[in-house]
């Protein structure tokens, strides 16, 4: 009878359910008391047989509090799956399963709105606009899930506009301190950054636990083609750096993120007090941002030159196999076509030019390996190193040049006079300029040791939104 009762809420069959409760009065009522994974109303909720739901309710509305395998609600399967009329049927008969959360913390609210079920989400609110303020395990929001989800844009609009734009939950924070504005300038949702600026009163300077702010979240991660609008976007709102914002303390202690069960309705308890502050650390990160710019940009070029000369080296390939004479003998020198013709010429300086550019090919894709990596190496003294490997790069990618210049100048005496002058001139430019570098950047190094353990004091730096200020007075 059960196999029969869950084949006929599949079909949607009501003639079928109706027969089943004839031969058997008490169907339904051993279904919810034999705990099966899930019941009738469950698998035709999120099929969405909204004829064949109507006649369970109607014969045992009890149902539709019963929760499956997974601590799931039909009304979290049907608003799951966008049936809206079905949604309704539910929550005529209990409101209150919309605080409900199954097994990943989620209710109803939280999984039509990351799902984007835009109606959905606009009757939930409507029937209990207290559900909005349950949280999930993380500490997050149903604004979080949105902010997080670019399709999800319709359902923060009817969101917002249900519980107001200056709401404390616009600017809740999850429990890693992030706001919904750090959740979507992460994940790079344009539109949404747009929508919160314009129309909510979320603070674009709040701090999330690692002391950083939307701008900062925004220059530390993986760059973006669209990073340049959203920094224009939020430096027009007014946003900071945390360095900027001169946000310096020592007695700051992370917090704890409160959590809402199914039962609890009462408005969210802020977290923040005026004791909590974020502390804000010293690191030259604007420095650390260009420098991995410049060496993604300078490293790529040197990879695609260093490859291309790898399969096209100076004097080309040969176009032919020539492994015996017109008369049929074998050759002293035989060559196969696409081998290097600088190999049979002169292996010595083909060698010398294969160890240069292989050199210079896999130290520039080191450099690439690790700045995609996604490993911890922002740190200064990694930047360091990775420098010191471009410099390598950059040296055997010289030497492969002159190596390449050598054996396509010519050996008349004319030809070979100007490349040595051309290449003695060369080289001793480039190991003075080498040698520049290398001072500046020591007594660099230096300056920054002195100023880490304090012999020198660090320069102050004007923030720029006081700058800004300034030039509007003058």
């Amino acid at each position: 009878m059960e196999k029969r009762l869950s084949e006929a809420a599949m079909q949607g069959d009501v003639s079928a359910l109706k027969e089943l409760l004839l031969e058997d009065p008490l169907l339904l009522d051993r279904t919810i008391v034999s705990c099966v994974s899930e019941t009738p109303l469950h698998i035709s909720s999120m099929l969405g047989h909204l004829g064949f739901v109507k006649e369970l309710l109607s014969r045992k509305p009890e149902l539709a509090s019963e929760l499956d395998s997974r601590g799931s609600s039909p009304l979290q399967l049907a608003s799951a799956k966008g049936h809206l009329e079905i949604v309704r049927e539910l929550l005529l008969l209990d409101p209150e399963v919309c605080m409900a959360r199954n097994q990943d913390g989620w209710t109803p609210l939280h999984v039509a709105a990351l799902k984007g079920r835009v109606n959905v989400v606009s009757e939930l609110v409507r029937v209990k606009v207290e559900s909005t303020r349950v949280l999930t395990d993380r500490g997050e929001t149903v604004l979080h899930l949105c902010a997080g989800n670019h399709s999800s844009l319709e359902g923060l609009k009817v969101l917002v506009q249900a519980i107001g734009k200056e709401d404390e939950l616009v600017n809740w924070k999850d429990c890693d301190g992030n706001t919904i504005l750090h959740i979507a300038v992460g994940k790079r949702h344009i539109e949404i950054i747009k929508f919160l600026i314009a129309y909510t009163g979320v603070d674009v300077n709040a701090l999330n636990s690692n002391g950083s702010t939307v701008l900062d979240i925004l220059r530390h991660s993986p760059r973006d083609l669209r990073d340049m609008e959203i920094e224009d976007l939020i430096r027009g709102a007014g946003a900071l750096s945390a360095k900027d914002m001169h946000l310096i303390t020592h007695d700051w202690t992370p917090t704890t993120v409160p959590r809402m069960t199914t039962s609890l309705t009462k408005p969210l308890i802020s977290k923040e007090n005026d004791s909590q502050k974020p502390v804000v650390t010293h690191k030259h990160t604007d420095w650390l941002g260009r420098k991995r710019s410049a060496l993604m940009v300078v490293a790529s070029l040197i990879a695609t030159v260093a490859f291309q000369a790898g399969i096209t080296p100076p004097g080309g390939v040969w176009q032919d196999d020539q492994t015996v004479d017109d008369n049929g003998k074998p050759l002293e020198w035989p060559h196969i076509a696409g081998t290097a013709v600088l190999a049979y010429t002169d292996p010595l300086q083909y060698g010398q030019f294969m160890i240069f550019n292989t050199i210079a090919f896999l130290a520039s894709l080191s450099i690439i390996l690790l700045l995609v990596s996604g490993l911890p190496i922002k740190r200064r003294r990694w930047m360091w190193i990775q420098m010191v490997v471009l410099w390598i790069a950059i040296t055997a990618q010289v030497v492969t040049y002159f190596i390449s210049l050598r054996y396509m100048s010519p050996s008349i005496a004319g030809a070979r006079r100007m490349l040595h002058d051309v290449t003695e001139i060369s080289v001793l430019s480039w190991l003075a300029l080498m040698g520049v570098v290398f001072i500046g950047n020591v007594i660099r190094m230096n300056l920054w040791i002195l100023r880490k353990y304090g012999y020198l004091k660090e320069k102050e730096v004007v923030p720029k939104a006081t700058i800004e200020d300034e030039h509007e007075k003058v």
